[in-house]
């Protein structure tokens, strides 16, 4: 692991560390049947600080609750697939803040950042694919119809493009379901 880096660490000292009794208060107020909080907070550090090294973090508070949050659920999830019987249907009202609306605008922005660092990254073609297709919303003729290509070559490289993309989030450890 290298060194870490200065700036990151005063970043995380000052934006990140001053919401941690903050966020163990609130998930085990919205997730009582979880056992422990503490891994949960301590896996979105880890997913924070791997964001915060690709890019930047607009706001660390809702991007941490957010990744706090969506990490709870997944396990929940787990625990319900482990032990059906064991586990009551939630209330959504119990896993949703009042103020979603801030963490959840901020993690769609973030979502969107990281699917076109994803689509950045992509070949020149597969790139002119996916942002007609999955960004404007072009069918697959009128995209081989605006490139002068045959709609297989739009298939196939769109495919390359989308696996490609599914790969890229997953070397940058993101797990939620995109949302665009």
């Amino acid at each position: 692991m290298p060194p870490p880096d200065p700036e990151i660490a005063r970043w995380f000292a000052e934006e990140v560390q001053p919401h941690e009794a903050a966020l163990r208060a609130w998930l085990r107020s919205r997730f009582p049947t979880l056992k422990d909080a503490d891994d949960l907070v301590q896996e979105s550090y880890t997913r924070l600080l791997r964001t915060r090294r690709t890019g930047s973090i607009a706001c660390a508070r809702a991007f941490l609750f957010v990744t706090a949050r969506n990490l709870a659920l997944n396990q929940l999830r787990h625990l319900r697939h482990e032990r059906p019987e064991g586990i009551t249907e939630l209330d959504a009202s119990g896993v949703l803040d009042e103020r979603t609306a801030i963490p959840e605008s901020v993690a769609r922005a973030e979502d969107l950042q990281l699917l076109i660092h994803a689509i950045q990254a992509l070949p020149d073609r597969c790139r002119q694919i996916m942002t007609l297709r999955k960004i404007y919303g072009f069918s697959q003729r009128e995209v081989a119809q605006r490139l002068h290509i045959s709609e297989h070559t739009v298939e196939a490289q769109g495919a390359i493009g989308l696996r490609k993309c599914i790969e890229y989030f997953r070397r940058n450890g993101y797990s939620r379901g995109f949302r665009p």
